[in-house]
């Protein structure tokens, strides 16, 4: 117990890494099924939902009525940026690369963000922040490229609009959590999460709507399996990986956490081989753990 007591922000961070791994599995295993766009949307309101109970026990508020109009206008933006741009393209990853290698690319998302930060709050980046840049890249193209026999030239092992599709998910997740922060301020990160949400869900129904698409996610409704595993990725996704992310942060330092939050890639390795069947190679793994060093770089 003491051990706990003493460590509960590293075992946070720990259990937000697991959750985000069991998101991405149940994410791409129901985007392969009913496709990325029902499942965004459904995923939101199911996390909506969890969200709503649990600012309703804690804050005593079902909905973010106390917000400023300052904190409605950045948040808003931030869910639009994060949940519908950044995730549509994260999502239709998942269908083409899977979620081992679109996970690995989203490592891009902390220098995408410290950048982001940089240009939009002015945030100083030091030697290590560009030292890390280079190492988080130089990780995800030594697991992402490959040099056929006989020849020098390099080349990506996997769909390059697959790669491009990861790329655009760790832009709008690093554009959504600058503008998060900008919106924030003071204001409780939960319901902050509320606002975001309901930006998502109103532009996927908005998309939805232009690409006259709704039929399509009424028969994702109706494939069970789908469903089931898109609440359990939100239950552990929106709901507990945001909560425990919070937790991480506040009872250790935000660099320790970060960086044991970004061992996803390298947690999912083993779910993928036994689940979906994947081949892992040697230097995939090393890529990884590259690319978490490159992270942790950040935060020194």
């Amino acid at each position: 117990m003491i051990f706990v007591e003493q460590h509960i922000g590293e075992l946070a961070a720990l259990l937000t890494a697991v959750f985000w791994t069991v998101t991405s599995l149940s994410f791409e295993f129901a985007s392969r099924k009913v496709g990325s766009l029902p499942v965004n949307i459904i995923r939101l309101v199911a996390g909506f939902i969890f969200l709503s109970i649990f600012t309703l026990i804690r804050r005593g508020m079902l909905l973010p009525t106390d917000a400023s109009g300052y904190n409605w206008f950045w948040l808003l933006l931030s869910g639009l940026v994060g949940f519908v741009f950044g995730d549509l393209f994260l999502f239709k990853s998942y269908t083409i690369i899977g979620s081992r290698f679109s996970m690995l690319i989203m490592n891009l998302s902390p220098p995408m963000t410290a950048f982001a930060g940089f240009l939009i709050l002015g945030e100083r980046l030091s030697i290590f922040h560009f030292i890390g840049m280079l190492l988080t890249v130089s990780g995800i193209s030594l697991a992402i490229f490959s040099r056929k026999e006989g020849d020098d030239k390099l080349s990506l092992k996997m769909s390059s609009r697959g790669v491009l599709y990861a790329i655009g998910g760790a832009v709008g997740q690093a554009l959504g959590l600058v503008l998060s922060k900008l919106g924030m301020k003071d204001y409780d990160p939960f319901a902050a999460t509320q606002i975001r949400i309901i930006a998502g869900i109103t532009g996927y129904v908005f998309l939805i709507s232009i690409l006259s698409r709704w039929n399509s996610i009424g028969k994702a409704m109706q494939n069970k399996k789908a469903v089931g595993a898109t609440t359990l990725g939100a239950f552990f996704g929106p709901f507990l990986g945001v909560s425990f992310s919070l937790i991480a942060v506040k009872f250790t330092a935000s660099g320790i956490a970060s960086t044991i939050m970004a061992l996803v890639p390298v947690f999912i390795l083993i779910p993928a081989v036994v689940l979906f069947k994947q081949r892992v190679t040697i230097k995939e793994i090393v890529g990884a753990l590259i690319s978490v060093a490159g992270i942790a770089l950040f935060f020194i």
